[in-house]
């Protein structure tokens, strides 16, 4: 197995850092991995913001109710972007219907997806620690306004990194047998009855954030995410809609 896997398969989550701040050469060589990311058709839909002003991450803290984002060393913003290019083609001469379309919106989110990821494999390989930030969804409106986002683009992902000052357990998965497929989608007959050994393994976990109070099981949790939704979260289409996307959608 090499350093890589390795590295991989140790993924935590890592929420809390040392003070010691990442050198500049380093933040080069992560940029550098950012934009060497795959990219769908080769048209780069995506942007990030270095975020270090103290008050805009307490903004970004209060939308995540996340209070350690205010002490992350590296606090990176992913986003879907689709403005350069309406820009670029725009300033040609060609506005277009499609520079806002699913097609690019989709394209875009999964170009900032990949490049998050590949931003966290690389910092991982170092030697640091880090977590993803999906709380910043918990209210996207405010985000796009905090970051003065233009039309066309969309809050993605967080990616928060530095030397680790907490040592978590591994969190516990699930089988890839029950979630790898061959060559077509399996449907199971009891899928609480087949997550009972997972479960187990679940109440064995504990989370830093509640260290003393080992988790739920995970199919209670599923039941609990869908009984208490984050209300902004489920109005994000409309949030993509003010910011110019086209959605399609067919009428009813």
């Amino acid at each position: 197995m090499n350093s890589t896997i390795s590295h991989q398969l140790a993924h935590r989550a890592i929420r809390e850092f040392t003070d010691q701040p990442i050198d500049q050469a380093t933040i080069e060589t992560l940029k550098a991995v950012v934009n060497r990311t795959a990219t769908s058709v080769g048209m780069q839909s995506y942007s990030l913001i270095r975020v270090q002003d103290h008050d805009i991450r307490a903004q970004i803290a209060a939308v995540g109710r996340q209070d350690y984002i205010n002490r992350i060393p590296e606090f990176w913003v992913f986003l879907v972007d689709c403005y350069r290019n309406a820009m670029v083609s725009r300033q040609q001469g060609f506005q277009l219907e499609t520079e806002g379309d699913m097609d690019r919106f989709f394209q875009g989110w999964t170009d900032a997806s990949l490049a998050a990821q590949n931003l966290l494999n690389a910092v991982e390989s170092l030697g640091l620690g880090g977590n993803f930030y999906g709380c910043i969804l918990n209210d996207a409106d405010r985000i796009i306004d905090i970051l003065g986002l233009p039309a066309l683009t969309m809050p993605v992902v967080g990616v928060g990194f530095g030397y680790p000052n907490q040592d978590p357990m591994l969190k516990p998965r699930m089988s890839m047998d029950h979630k790898m497929f061959q060559d077509r989608y399996v449907l199971f007959d009891d899928y609480v009855g087949m997550l009972q050994e997972y479960d187990e393994q679940m109440k064995q976990y504990y989370d830093l954030r509640q260290a003393n109070k080992p988790m739920d099981s995970f199919t209670k949790q599923v039941v609990d995410k869908l009984h208490n939704p984050i209300g902004k979260r489920a109005d994000l289409i409309n949030t993509l809609k003010r910011q110019g996307f086209t959605l399609g959608l067919e009428e009813a």
